[in-house]
C-alpha cells in the first residue's frame, strides 16, 4: 500500500485541480490541498519503501535503475508542488502537478515492468501473440507421457524448444537480462547450470534433487512457490520440465542454430528418376517416386470441364465463358490443355490483374489504410502491374523492391505508424522483416523484439539486418527498451557477400539485391517457387510458406523446381506452365477435414487441395457470370495504368478499394505482410452472403436485366448454369429452379436463384 499509494492521490488531485480551474469551486480547492499534501507524503514513503522493497528482492538491471531515478524525480516534483501551492502560485502549482502526475506514471510503468514483465501491458491484449510458428506440430507431452527411453534429435529438439518458451513465458521477468532475482537467470544454458546465490537450481536426471521442479511444484499459497507474480505453471508445463530434467536437462551446445534445422542455402539438381509411361515431365516423375515411397496410386486425371475452370481461375482469375467451355471439350487434339495453359499466359492482362492479387498481399500493397491519410506510406501499384504484364524475370523484379526505383520504393519504406509505434515496428525494421519473410521464407517478428524462442535467430541479427536499409546505425532495443548497444550491419546469410558498413544506404540496398538475387542464393528461389506451388496447389512443398527451414514433403520436387526456374531465366510463367500442364495439377482434388490437417507432419501430398475461390475470385465470378459487382471504373483505383485497355465490361476487384463484402471473404488489410490465406468458411462470410448490402444490391440490379433478357424459366435458368457452373442443369436442378423462379420469372425470384447457385460448393470451390 505504501508503494502505491500516492498514485490515485495525485491522479485525483489533477482531476479536481482541472475541475475548479473551470468551476472556481472553494470546496474544490480546500480538496486539492489536503489530496496535494497526503499525495507528497506519500510519494516519500513510497521512495522510501520501494527501496527497502528493492533491496530484499534484489533488483538490479536497466529497468529497474529507470524506475529507481524517475521515483526520485517524481518526488522532487512533487515537493516542488506542494512549495508552489503554498505560496499561492497556482498556475506553476497545476503545471508541477501536471508533471508529477506524468511522473507517477511513467515511474508506475516501469515498476510494473519490474514486478509483471516487460509486456503486462501487451500479454493481455488480443494481438498480443506473436506470429512465430514452431518447428514441429507435435505436442511434446504425447512422448513425455509416452516415452521412457532416449530420445531421438527430433524429439529432443521439440523438448529444448518447448522448456525455452515455458522458461521464457513464465521467469524471464525476475530471472532473465533485465531483472536476475536472487542472482539467477534462466535464458541461458550456463546461466542455468550455473545456478544462483543459494546454489544450483538443476540437477541433471535428478528432478527430485533440482531446487527450480521444487519450487515450480509448491502450491500456490507456499512463500516458496514459483512463479512468485502472475499465473502459475500449468500441470502440463511442470510435467514437461521435470521431464527435462529427468532426461539431463538437454541443450545441446556447440553451434548456435544446433537445436532448429536451418535448410541448405544453396541450390541443388536433384537426378531425375526414369520416365515411365505417360508420366515422363520432371514433376511427375518425381511426384511418382514420392507416390512409390509412401504407397500412393495415380488416380485419373480430372475432366475437361473441371481442368479448364481450374486453369482459368488459377492463370487469370476469371470463369471462362460458356463457349470456351464447350469448344474446349469439343477439341480431341492431344496438347489442347498444353494450348489452353500457352494461351491464358499469353493474356498479359488478364494475367496481370489476377495475380496483383497475390503480390498485393505479399508486397503489403494495398490503395487505402494506415499510413496514407499522413503520407506515411506509398502504394507500387503502377509498378507492380506493369512488372506482371511484361513478365518481369523474377531476380530483377526482386532487385528492383530491394535497391528501389521512385515506383517501387513503397515495400521497403514501411508504415509510419500515427502515434507512438515500438521499435521493433521502425520502417527500417519493417523492411528488415517484409524482405526476410517475403523472399526468404523466415520470420524476424519475434527476433526484432528479443531473441526468438523457437528459432535461433537472435535480437542483434535482426537489427544488423535492418541497419542495410537505415541510414544511421540503430540501436538495440530489447523489448522497447534501450540497451545502450548499437547494431552492426550484416546481410542474414553472410556466404552471400559482406555489405559495406560505411556505405551510403543506396549503395548498402544494391550490395543487398545484389546478393540476395544471385544464383547460389537457392534459398530465395526456393522461397519463390514454394510460394506458386502453394498458391496453385492449396498447399506449399514446404509449410507454412514462410517457414522454409520446415521439411519439405518432397525436397527433391522443390529443389528441381528451383534450379529449373533459375535456367529458364527466372520466368515466372514458365513455371506456372510447368505446373499447369503436369500430370499431378490435373490429379482430382482433395479436401482436408480441419485447416490444421494442412500443417500436420504426417501430411501426405495425393493432389491440389481443394479451396475456396478468394474475395476477387468470387466478385469476379458474380460479375462474369450474373450482374458487375464494380461496374463503375470510376470507383477503380485511381492510381492504375493509363493504358489498362480490359476486354471486360466490369472493374477486377483486384483493382477496387477493400470494402466490408471482400473483407468478409478474405481479403486482408495489407497493414502487414500476408502470404496465405484461410479457405475455411466463416460465420461473418455467411452473414455477408446472406444480408450483407453489397451482395444483395449486386443481385437486386442484375435480376432486372435477366428478367427483360430470359423471359422464360427454362431459358434463363440454362443461361445461369452455363455462365456460372459452365454446363446445363441436370433434370432435377431444372427442376428445382422452376420452382424456384415459378411460372413467370420475377426479379425476387431471380435473386433467390441466382443466391442459391452462388452458395454451391460447385461455384465457390475449385475443385
Amino acid at each position: 500500500m505504501m508503494v502505491h499509494f500516492p498514485i490515485g492521490l495525485l491522479l485525483v488531485a489533477l482531476i479536481l485541480e482541472l475541475i475548479d480551474w473551470k468551476r472556481k469551486s472553494t470546496g474544490l480547492r480546500d480538496a486539492v490541498n489536503i489530496l496535494t499534501w497526503i499525495g507528497v507524503a506519500s510519494a516519500a514513503f513510497s521512495v522510501t519503501f520501494g527501496l527497502l522493497l528493492s533491496d530484499s528482492e534484489q533488483s538490479e538491471g536497466q529497468t529497474f535503475e529507470i524506475h529507481r531515478w524517475a521515483g526520485f524525480i517524481t518526488l522532487g516534483l512533487a515537493i516542488l508542488a506542494t512549495i508552489s501551492l503554498r505560496n499561492a502560485n497556482r498556475n506553476i502549482y497545476r503545471a508541477l502537478l501536471f508533471v508529477t502526475v506524468f511522473g507517477v506514471s511513467f515511474a508506475g510503468h516501469y515498476g510494473a515492468m519490474i514486478t509483471h514483465g516487460d509486456d503486462y501491458l501487451t500479454s493481455v491484449m488480443p494481438s498480443s501473440v506473436e506470429p512465430e510458428q514452431e518447428q514441429s506440430n507435435e505436442d511434446p507431452a504425447d512422448f513425455v507421457l509416452t516415452n521412457n527411453g532416449a530420445l531421438n534429435p527430433q524429439q529432443v529438439q521439440d523438448l529444448n524448444v518447448e522448456v525455452r518458451t515455458i522458461l521464457a513465458h513464465n521467469c524471464y521477468s525476475c530471472h532473465g537480462e533485465a531483472k536476475s532475482k536472487g542472482d539467477l537467470r534462466l535464458d541461458s544454458k550456463d546461466a542455468i547450470m550455473k545456478g544462483g546465490e543459494n546454489g544450483v537450481v538443476v540437477v541433471p536426471n535428478h528432478p527430485d534433487k533440482s531446487e527450480m521442479i521444487r519450487r515450480i511444484s509448491l502450491p500456490k499459497g507456499d512463500k516458496e512457490a514459483m512463479p512468485t507474480k502472475g499465473k502459475r505453471l500449468t500441470d502440463r508445463e511442470i510435467k514437461v520440465l521435470k521431464y527435462w530434467v529427468e532426461k539431463g536437462a538437454l541443450w545441446p551446445d556447440g553451434q548456435e542454430k544446433s537445436i532448429y534445422r536451418v535448410a541448405a542455402l544453396e541450390p541443388r539438381i536433384p537426378a531425375l528418376p526414369a520416365a515411365s509411361g505417360d508420366i515422363v515431365l520432371p514433376v511427375d516423375r518425381l511426384v511418382n517416386a514420392y507416390f512409390q515411397k509412401n504407397k500412393i496410386a495415380w488416380k485419373p486425371a480430372v475432366n475437361d470441364r473441371i481442368y479448364i475452370r481450374r486453369v482459368y481461375l488459377d492463370i487469370i482469375g476469371l470463369l471462362p465463358p460458356p463457349e470456351k467451355v464447350e469448344a474446349f471439350v469439343a477439341d480431341e487434339r492431344p496438347d489442347k490443355r498444353e494450348q489452353l495453359a500457352k494461351e491464358l499466359l499469353n493474356r498479359n492482362d488478364d494475367y496481370a490483374q489476377h495475380w496483383m492479387s497475390f503480390w498485393n498481399d505479399a508486397l503489403r500493397n494495398d490503395y487505402s489504410g494506415t499510413g496514407y491519410i499522413t503520407g506515411g506510406r506509398f502504394d507500387i501499384t503502377k509498378w507492380l502491374y506493369a512488372s506482371l504484364e511484361v513478365n518481369k524475370p523474377y531476380n530483377w523484379f526482386v532487385k528492383e523492391l530491394i535497391s528501389p526505383t521512385k515506383e517501387s520504393a513503397g515495400f521497403i519504406k514501411g508504415i509510419k505508424w500515427r502515434g507512438t509505434i515500438n521499435s521493433s515496428q521502425r520502417t527500417e525494421m519493417q523492411a528488415a522483416q517484409n524482405v526476410s519473410q517475403v523472399f526468404l521464407g523466415l520470420n524476424l517478428k519475434c527476433a526484432s523484439c528479443h531473441d526468438s524462442f523457437v528459432s535461433d535467430w537472435k535480437l542483434a541479427d535482426s537489427y544488423a539486418f535492418a541497419n542495410i536499409f537505415a541510414d544511421t546505425l540503430l540501436e538495440i532495443n530489447r523489448c522497447d527498451k534501450p540497451t545502450g548497444k548499437i547494431a552492426g550491419t550484416k546481410i542474414l546469410f553472410p556466404e552471400l557477400g559482406e555489405i559495406s558498413v560505411n556505405a551510403s544506404t543506396e549503395k548498402k540496398l544494391r550490395e543487398l539485391a545484389d546478393f540476395l538475387v544471385q544464383p547460389k542464393d537457392g534459398r530465395l528461389y526456393r522461397t519463390a517457387v514454394n510460394r506458386i506451388w502453394a498458391q496453385l496447389m492449396g498447399r506449399g512443398i514446404v509449410e507454412p510458406v514462410d517457414v522454409m527451414d520446415n521439411i519439405p514433403w518432397s525436397e527433391d520436387l522443390l529443389d528441381w523446381l528451383a534450379s529449373d526456374f533459375v535456367a529458364n531465366g527466372y520466368d515466372m510463367k514458365k513455371l506456372i506452365y510447368t505446373i499447369v500442364t503436369s500430370k499431378t495439377y490435373q490429379l482430382p482434388s482433395s479436401s482436408v477435414k480441419e485447416a490444421s490437417d494442412i500443417m500436420a507432419n504426417d501430411y501426405k501430398f495425393t493432389g491440389m487441395v481443394r479451396r475456396r475461390l478468394t474475395a476477387e475470385q468470387f466478385s469476379d465470378a458474380i460479375s462474369t457470370a450474373f450482374n458487375p459487382m464494380y461496374a463503375d471504373s470510376a470507383i477503380v483505383y485511381k492510381l492504375l495504368p493509363q493504358d489498362i485497355k480490359t476486354r471486360l465490361p466490369f472493374a477486377r476487384a483486384a483493382f477496387v478499394k477493400n470494402d466490408p463484402f471482400q473483407t468478409s471473404l478474405g481479403r486482408p488489410n495489407r497493414e502487414t505482410v500476408s502470404t496465405s490465406r484461410t479457405s475455411q468458411a466463416n460465420l461473418l462470410q455467411a452473414l455477408e452472403l446472406t444480408n450483407g448490402s453489397k451482395f444483395t444490391t449486386t443481385l437486386k440490379q442484375g435480376s432486372k436485366v435477366w428478367k427483360a433478357k430470359y423471359p422464360t424459366s427454362d431459358s434463363l435458368v440454362t443461361a445461369l448454369y452455363q455462365k456460372a457452373l459452365g454446363r446445363t442443369p441436370l433434370g432435377k436442378e431444372l427442376a428445382a429452379a422452376k420452382r424456384i423462379l415459378g411460372p413467370v420469372p420475377n426479379e425476387e425470384s431471380i435473386q433467390d436463384l441466382v443466391w442459391a447457385i452462388a452458395l454451391v460448393p460447385e461455384f465457390q470451390l475449385i475443385y
